[in-house]
């Protein structure tokens, strides 16, 4: 599912032009934007955690060339599922 096709299912969903679930959808967005660069974990009851975790540097080797490269550290988003997505996805592959 892409960006239009998401605010398509959602407006139809919530009965609302397309319009407005762009701008919600956007604000949104933005507003867990600033929260992960403020540090701060956004979670969605059921879904799961989304938290900025920092990466250390580490060297790299080249597979054929065998240099070594320095790889600076650098900030991940981490998403952690919620047991709630967890069993639900087990189920509907067992289906």
């Amino acid at each position: 599912m892409n960006h239009k096709e998401l605010i398509t299912a959602l407006a139809i969903k919530m009965n609302a032009p397309k319009s407005f679930v762009a701008d919600l959808l956007e604000l949104t967005v933005s507003t867990c934007i600033d929260q992960l660069n403020n540090g701060k974990t956004i979670g969605f009851q059921g879904f799961g955690n989304f938290e900025v975790r920092k990466k250390v540097e580490r060297i790299s080797v080249h597979p054929v060339s065998q240099v070594r490269t320095l790889i600076p550290p650098k900030l991940v988003v981490n998403f952690k599922q919620s047991n709630l997505l967890k069993d639900k996805l087990k189920k509907s592959i067992q289906s």
